[in-house]
C-alpha cells in the first residue's frame, strides 16, 4: 500500500525534525515538549510500519511481530500525546518569559 509508504517516511522525517530540534533548543521545558512531539511520530511510524506489514507478508510470524509494533507504536503514540499535552502550557510560559527578559 504506497499511502501507507508514504506516512511512514513522512512520520519518520517529523520525528528526526522534532529530535534535532529538541537537541537544539537551551529552554529545558521547550525540550521536553518537542520531546513528546518527536515521540509521536515515532509511534506513528513503528505503528503504520506494523500495519504495513500485515499487508506485505500473510505468515504469523509476521502476524505476531506486526501486533508487536501496533502495540508499542500505540503506546508511544498515547505516551508521547501526555508528555505533550502537560508540558505544552509550560513550554508557553517559558517562551513568554523568554520574550520579556
Amino acid at each position: 500500500m504506497p499511502i501507507l509508504v508514504v506516512i511512514i517516511v513522512i512520520s519518520f522525517a517529523f520525528y528526526l525534525f522534532y529530535k534535532i530540534k529538541s537537541f537544539r533548543t537551551h529552554r529545558p521545558m521547550e525540550k521536553k515538549w518537542l520531546s513528546g512531539k518527536s515521540s509521536i511520530a515515532l509511534g506513528l511510524f513503528v505503528f503504520v510500519f506494523g500495519v504495513n506489514q500485515l499487508f506485505l507478508y500473510p505468515t504469523t510470524t509476521t502476524y505476531i511481530v506486526a501486533a508487536l509494533f501496533i502495540l508499542i507504536g500505540g503506546f508511544s503514540i498515547f505516551g508521547g500525546y501526555k508528555m505533550y499535552k502537560h508540558y505544552l502550557p509550560f513550554a508557553i510560559k517559558e517562551a513568554q518569559e523568554s520574550k520579556q527578559v
